[in-house]
């Protein structure tokens, strides 16, 4: 087994505390629509101007304080301001409904609430039952003050307010945060369940300082790399590699700030040229289905790339394509939030893609496991991480799947207000059961299957993975996404078709039955006997989905 390296833990927010003193100078944060710079310095002065706030309407330590809004250098601010002031932050998808939002501010315990303009136009401020005031993100000023004008009054006299205190401006000697145990909590995260429930999830210092001091130790970022964050901050895998890593070690950030459509992402890349790209599968499966799959399909292209040394060739011009893609001045791209198609990982691996697998979940804040790109292994989600312990609920850990479990550094407190829920994922020797399938190799290295709640079982006794029917019928040309469901004892495909390409090819809807057909004959050849699908049934609209972008399986397996 190889010798794990150790990770050094320190305190969370003295973290931030030592990074901005260190780094004072160097950006830290560059809006990417504006085009707006800010150094260390700037932020840690902006940070000295909330806390000014906080302390003049009665913030306490441990106080909740909700942010609610898109991705911006603001959203930044708010988040390292409270927990650098000891407060507890909940961040809000902003995707999540009106009913959702109030729900979790409420659920939390929210005092103090911090929402875009926009969002806040649907919120019924009677309906926030603690909140003692709502402020703009975009400009702090109050949209609701339940404090009898306190909030207002305190908004403006703050620069007075911070002028008195800092007579000669912010300077590296004045950053002095929080003195608080990495054992309490700094974070409530709210999960915005497939299953339809949303938990909050309570993340202390030291979970989170273990995502951190990894990322720093391995060198995922460094002082003065660049990095483009363009995946939701509210979520932990975006908050802990696009913002919380790299500004512990002296990055300098740029937040996108724009739904990361393919063209404007493109552009953004070969404009900030980041040294490391944390993306989710959804990007490098477009990318493959779109781009690359109709260009190794072509009759010339195919036949070369059967030549022994001239597929090389093509596999050298399409790894410099992909690489320039992403900026090409990337040490490595690591996919997570998801796991990875197998076919187009298959692929990656065969050009030379420096690409790694990582696994994780809010409940972790959120890694278990990752692998570096050049030792990465095909079909795994990288080692358990070294301040972690995994195994497999499994008579044969490396062979036959069980469900995943986990404990160590990065393992949440609990489900905030929710003890149930607590006790049904813990058992009593503290492992958190992750509700993924999988096995291990002796080394710690993950496979993952499927969801356990996901999976099937055969007529003859078979364990059926729905991920791995959905993840090659989601390859297969005109089917956009996919699930693949049971229906009275058969499997049954629901699949929303590609329209556009139907359109391209003026196959009319009359001919859709058809071309199902064929794309079902195609996919039994695929699968295993028993993962054949009996039906495709085309669904007439895209499926329901999470704000992270998972469809909601809930709903239709139900039917």
């Amino acid at each position: 087994m190889e010798e794990k390296k150790d990770i050094k833990i320190d305190n969370f927010i003295k973290i931030y505390e030592h990074s901005f003193v260190e780094n004072w100078d160097l950006p830290a944060l560059t809006d990417y629509i504006t085009g707006k710079t800010s150094t260390y310095g700037d932020l840690a002065r902006d940070i000295a101007i909330v806390h000014t706030f906080f302390e003049s309407v009665g913030v306490k330590k441990g106080s909740r304080i909700a942010l609610c809004g898109k991705d911006s250098p603001e959203w930044v601010l708010i988040y390292m301001a409270t927990v650098t002031y000891g407060a507890v932050i909940v961040p809000v998808l902003n995707e999540f409904n009106p009913v959702d939002i109030t729900h979790i501010v409420n659920h939390s315990g929210v005092e103090l609430l911090y929402m875009s303009k926009q969002i806040w136009d649907y919120i019924e401020p009677a309906s926030l039952l603690k909140v003692k005031g709502v402020l703009a993100l975009e400009d702090w000023k109050v949209l609701d003050d339940k404090m009898n004008g306190e909030l207002i009054r305190a908004y403006r006299s703050l620069r007075r307010r911070f002028n008195k205190i800092y007579p000669k401006g912010v300077r590296p000697e004045d950053v002095k945060y929080a003195d608080r145990s990495n054992k309490e909590v700094v974070e409530i995260n709210y999960t915005s369940g497939t299953t339809g429930f949303s938990k909050g999830v309570m993340l202390t210092g030291e979970n989170l300082a273990g995502n951190v001091c990894f990322g720093r130790d391995t060198v995922l970022h460094f002082r003065n790399s660049r990095a483009l964050s363009f995946l939701p901050l509210a979520h932990a895998y975006g908050c802990a590699f696009d913002m919380l890593t790299p500004l512990a070690v002296g990055s300098h950030v740029t937040i996108l700030g724009k739904i990361p459509s393919p063209r404007i992402l493109i552009k953004a890349m070969s404009e900030v040229k980041p040294n490391l790209v944390i993306c989710v599968p959804l990007i490098l499966e477009k990318i493959y289905k779109n781009q690359i799959l109709p260009l190794i399909t072509k009759g010339t292209v195919r036949w070369t790339m059967a030549v022994p040394f001239l597929d090389s060739l093509i596999y050298g011009k399409i790894r410099k394509k992909l690489i320039d893609v992403f900026g090409g001045e990337f040490e490595e791209v690591i996919v997570g939030g998801a796991p990875l198609n197998h076919e187009v990982e298959d692929f990656l691996h065969k050009i030379k893609f420096p690409f790694t697998v990582g696994y994780g979940m809010t409940e972790c804040g959120p890694l278990i496991s990752y692998t570096p790109w050049r030792e990465f292994k095909v079909g795994s989600s990288g080692k358990t991480l070294p301040t972690m312990e995994s195994k497999i609920e499994s008579a044969d850990p490396e062979n036959i799947p069980g469900e995943i479990c986990v404990r160590g550094t990065n393992v949440m407190k609990g489900y905030y207000k929710n003890k149930k829920a607590t006790d049904s994922v813990f058992d009593s020797d503290g492992w958190l059961h992750t509700g993924d399938m999988g096995t291990r190799s002796a080394d710690g290295t993950l496979f993952l299957r499927g969801r356990s709640k996901t999976m099937l079982l055969s007529a003859s006794g078979q364990n059926i993975y729905p991920e791995e029917i959905e993840a090659k019928l989601n390859n297969m040309p005109f089917v956009t996404e996919s699930l693949v469901v049971e229906r009275d004892g058969k499997l049954v495909g629901l699949v929303y078709p590609d329209y556009d390409a139907l359109d391209r090819l003026d196959i009319s809807v009359s001919d859709l039955d058809s071309t199902m057909k064929n794309i079902l004959d195609e996919l039994n050849k695929l699968v295993a006997p028993y993962e054949r699908l009996s039906k495709i049934v085309p669904m007439p609209n895209e499926f329901e989905k999470t704000p992270k972008r998972s469809i909601k399986r809930f709903l239709y397996t139900a039917k």
